[in-house]
């Protein structure tokens, strides 16, 4: 029988860490993204579109060979859609060392998290945060969008408004928070300016469960059209509680009423509900293969955010590419310099990372959870 060959601990220590080194150059060889946006509290379904959009962009570029050799890796973590969570979030990507980040989801939390990026050069793509005031007045050299400003879509809801619907006494209610508020101020100040009187302009606690008093004063003045800044859930609620008291009253409001759990909260009241959303880029003949790509995973491509985050990590991966670096700081330029080709359009930037130019839709929305353009 032969001995059993055995290393000294000093020769194991030394092939442990050898072994180490390897695995360690094998990790180097990914490029971490970090995809902050809410996997709990009520609205985790908008973290789960950018996901989808994230996930679906980085498999497409991994299998084309990634960027110069090296993979993408996706790094999810939580913020909650809460605003004090978001530099806590953002401390972790820094933390970790994660130089890119797409997200975040909710205006509040990334307007709370963009100076954590900004000051520690992490480039940072929101695919989502449509609120003016994530770039307004900041001078930010690191922070970008792939979505348009409240004060782009609150303009499209209010023209339409103006255009199609012609109401005759309008309501505008928002939740209060960043978001919410911003845009429902954009569209009640462009039907003013348009001449077209608010009869109420009122703010409800997004979590509430009981909508009746702003309800009843919908009723008390004959309110024919109600706009709402906010989220699904509240705008559930309303729909549904605003029918139950006989409000025959049309609503609308922004990409964040846009989730097919509305439908379970509003039941057959979310029939008909008007919407903006970003373009219905999976309509683009261009983006084919990227929608089969959705579908070969079982994604919808055709959700608010799922296009948008697509794009984000799409532009991330060029620009490290076309900078022909992973620095953030080199890669930041790289985007403020070009126009990239993106399955929601030519996508460049201003000075303060806004989009150029991006365009939003009205849908109708309908009991079933699908969404058709207004006509």
């Amino acid at each position: 029988m032969k001995q059993a060959f055995r290393l000294s601990p000093v020769l194991a220590a030394l092939s442990l860490a050898a072994g180490l080194a390897v695995s360690a150059g094998v990790q180097a060889q990914s490029i971490k993204i970090g995809v902050v946006g809410p996997t709990t509290g009520p609205v985790t379904q908008y973290g789960a579109m950018v996901r989808e959009g994230v996930d679906t962009a980085i498999e497409v570029i991994n299998a084309a060979g990634g960027v110069d050799g090296k993979k993408l890796e996706a790094v999810v973590i939580d913020d909650g859609c809460e605003p004090k969570q978001g530099p806590v979030a953002a401390n972790r990507v820094v933390n970790d060392e994660i130089g890119f980040v797409v997200g975040h989801v909710c205006s509040g939390a990334t307007i709370a998290a963009a100076d954590v990026y900004n000051n520690e050069g992490v480039v940072m793509v929101t695919p989502s945060a449509t609120a003016p005031a994530v770039t307004d007045g900041k001078d930010y050299e690191f922070i970008f969008r792939t979505i348009g400003r409240d004060d782009q879509q609150g303009p499209a809801a209010a023209k339409f408004i103006l255009d199609k619907i012609k109401p005759k006494t309008v309501a505008v209610l928002h939740d209060k928070q960043s978001y919410g508020q911003g845009i429902a101020t954009a569209v009640k100040n462009d039907l003013e300016k348009a001449g077209t009187k608010v009869a109420i302009f009122e703010g409800i606690n997004a979590g509430d469960s009981d909508y009746s008093a702003v309800i009843t004063k919908l009723k008390s003045n004959n309110v024919d059209f109600v706009y709402y800044g906010g989220y699904h859930p509240e705008m559930g609620l309303l729909l549904r509680q605003a029918s139950e008291q006989g409000v025959k009253a049309k609503f609308m409001g922004p990409e964040g009423v846009g989730n097919p759990d509305i439908n379970a909260i509003a039941g057959p009241a979310a029939e008909g509900m008007l919407l903006t959303l970003p373009a219905d880029f999976t309509k683009n003949p261009a983006n084919a293969d990227i929608v089969k790509a959705f579908e070969a995973k079982k994604r919808n491509a055709s959700g608010a955010f799922q296009m948008t985050a697509y794009a984000a990590t799409q532009v991330i991966a060029d620009a490290i590419k076309g900078s022909g670096s992973t620095d953030p700081t080199k890669v930041a330029a790289y985007l403020h310099a070009n126009t990239f080709d993106t399955p929601i359009g030519k996508t460049a930037w201003n000075k303060q990372g806004d989009l150029t130019d991006f365009e939003f839709e009205v849908f109708t929305w309908h009991k079933d959870g699908s969404k058709t353009a207004y006509k």
